[in-house]
């Protein structure tokens, strides 16, 4: 009988243990963290409106197709957000900021280059996208 407890015992431990590991899922964030966060599948959230029946809009979180290669399970801090210039409201992701000279020099700062490579690396995929190189205007 003590041969078949530990097995057991093993089994409903494993079980607690899974479900105690809960993993970062974009739907479940609220909209003021929802931008520049990252899923535990390593698939960047967006921030997206929703029209209800009264009409009203609504802001949902959910999880993009972007796969981020060296990041899981991250919010942006409100740190980088100042330093980079962003917009945690930012509906979507867009290219559309990097026509902007003040924003890609706020991008381009060492506080921002430096110290936040998640909104970095976002912003310098979107512009190779658009085929711009974004790297002669950095400032180290």
């Amino acid at each position: 009988m003590a041969s078949l407890k530990f097995p057991i015992v093993l089994f409903i431990s494993s079980l607690l243990l899974h479900s105690s590991l809960a993993e970062m899922v974009c739907e479940d964030l609220p909209k003021d963290v929802c931008a520049f966060s990252i899923a535990s599948s390593g698939k960047r959230c967006v921030l997206e409106t929703a029209v209800k029946k009264d009409g009203d809009v609504e802001y949902q979180c959910r999880t993009s197709e972007v796969v981020v290669e060296r990041m899981a399970e991250y919010i942006e801090t409100d740190e980088c957000v100042a330093a980079c210039g962003v917009d945690r409201n930012s509906v979507g992701i867009s290219s559309d900021s990097l026509l902007d000279q003040q924003f890609t020099a706020k991008l381009c700062t060492p506080a921002c280059y430096q110290k936040c490579p998640n909104i970095v690396d976002l912003y310098f995929n979107l512009a190779a996208g658009e085929g711009m190189n974004l790297l002669p205007t950095y400032h180290y």
